[in-house]
């Protein structure tokens, strides 16, 4: 289904069912879970209060929920087992399987192991 940018203006919802707006027009009071989170919120539990799509040629619109800011709750804090349990999760993508040796960077997925473990350097050369 392809768009225009009229087509993205529904602020009373009859078309999409939930009011819509276009891209970056969204109204004062009304924000996307990424801009909550930049000010320290978090949806909360709330229904969603409207969404901004962004029309693409030849693929469907980019759609983006809009939550109401004023029913936003705080982002809820970090607990020390929380720190401790992300803390140990980085240092198990950081463990090459190979040697069991910290890589100092996230092992790639497409090697399954440390770069020096995947490409060895023969002596000979």
């Amino acid at each position: 289904m392809s768009l225009s940018f009229a087509d993205c203006h529904d602020p009373m919802g009859r078309v999409h069912g939930l009011p819509t707006f276009p891209w970056r027009l969204a109204p004062d009071g009304l924000a996307t879970r990424r801009q909550l989170r930049a000010l320290g919120l978090r949806p909360g539990g709330q229904d969603i209060a409207g969404q901004v799509l962004r029309p693409r040629f030849r693929r469907g619109p980019l759609t983006a929920f809009l939550y109401r800011v004023d029913r936003a709750k705080p982002v809820r804090p970090m607990t020390p087992a929380k720190t401790a349990a992300l803390a140990k999760a980085n240092a198990a993508r950081r463990t090459c399987p190979e040697c069991h040796r910290d890589a100092g960077y996230v092992i790639p997925a497409s090697l399954g192991m440390c770069i020096p473990c995947a490409f060895p350097v023969s002596e000979e050369s």
